[in-house]
């Protein structure tokens, strides 16, 4: 097969194809790493370039300040600590009941200024690059918004406000995806993680009664403005796999092998239907073995991901601050010496 674009090669995956080699990008790439791999790396994206990943990452603009060393508080009201990460975890939160949900007001979808960042990426990248669009389904904003305790505790105690607040994200969203849309964004990436290790952070009664309406509405929403949609959750998903397989998804991220994941067995039971991404694991594997274990793993995961096309090789959830530098290289080498079609190992 001729050499393809990074955007073709993307496109190709996301429609359950073989391209001409398994491409790679992450959600997230933390500071460190990067600049010890790229000395004077300006951003996730300024190294994605320099490194030829296939994909850019961008997301709607929002606002933030600062209200503590590592405390932002977003538009949406909520304050996330950082500490050293590049992804922050939420420490306080606007909702707490009904009567808080009927005076919030939610950012304007439609603000000036809130697509200024994918406008760019589509003028520097498009037709290059496979320009991937963060947006939320319907766990991330009900739970950025109540806190997670809060919000499980309010599937059993308050339905009714659970279910607002996911028709809220969705409607949110929906608008937002019409948006970069129009502006030429080639696929969706959700990160809405419903599962720990051990199983779903809520009953598949509640999920199937509460989230999977919402999360069919907003999916087919995307699809509907030929945005393909890659679904990133964490965990255990076994109790509630079919669901969002049925919602229209057209990859899964990230097979956690933490959470007994195993990606030939969701290979082999729903390949035929969506792609898949992962699984590299960041937990251990590259942040705490050999290059030769990392080697060995990204090897496995190519043969059991790669075969029949539809796969993109990546972390299992992202390159934290804990990865070892050497060991994301490692990984990366192994992808480029085994990740082309025909795949051989």
């Amino acid at each position: 097969m001729a050499e393809l674009t990074c955007c073709q090669r993307v496109r190709r995956v996301l429609n359950r194809q073989e391209p001409d080699r398994i491409p790679h990008f992450e959600w997230l790439f933390a500071r460190n790493v990067r600049e010890a791999i790229c000395p004077g790396c300006k951003s996730h994206n300024d190294f994605a370039v320099k490194m030829g990943h296939d994909a850019i990452l961008v997301g709607p603009d929002f606002q933030k300040e600062q209200v503590g060393p590592t405390q932002w508080r977003s538009e949406w009201g909520y304050v996330d600590d950082y500490g050293n990460e590049e992804h922050g975890v939420e420490v306080e939160s606007p909702i707490k009941e009904m009567a808080d949900f009927e005076s919030y007001s939610p950012p304007e979808p439609h603000a000036p200024g809130r697509y200024d960042t994918v406008e760019w990426a589509v003028r520097e990248f498009k037709g290059d690059k496979a320009i991937g669009v963060h947006l939320n389904d319907v766990f991330s904003i009900p739970r950025s918004l109540m806190g997670m305790e809060n919000l499980l505790l309010t599937i059993a105690s308050d339905p009714e406000l659970v279910k607002a607040l996911v028709d809220m994200s969705v409607e949110i969203n929906l608008a937002m995806a019409k948006e970069v849309a129009a502006r030429g964004a080639d696929f969706i990436w959700t990160g809405d993680d419903y599962a720990y290790n051990t199983g779903p952070m809520m009953s598949p009664d509640h999920f199937r009664d509460l989230f999977y309406p919402g999360l069919r509405r907003v999916i087919g929403g995307f699809r509907e403005l030929g945005l393909p949609v890659i679904k990133h959750t964490d965990g255990y998903l076994w109790p509630i796999i079919d669901m969002i397989i049925d919602s229209g998804i057209s990859c899964l991220d990230p097979i956690d092998p933490q959470a007994g994941m195993d990606l030939s067995e969701v290979k082999a039971k729903y390949g035929h239907r969506i792609a898949l991404k992962g699984n590299v694991d960041c937990a251990h594997t590259l942040s705490y073995a050999a290059v030769e274990e990392v080697v060995e793993e990204t090897k496995q995961a190519i043969g059991k991901g790669a075969p029949g096309g539809g796969f993109i090789l990546s972390s299992s959830n992202s390159i934290h601050a804990s990865v070892k530098p050497a060991n994301y290289l490692a990984m990366l080498d192994t992808l480029k010496e085994y990740g082309r079609y025909p795949i051989c190992l």
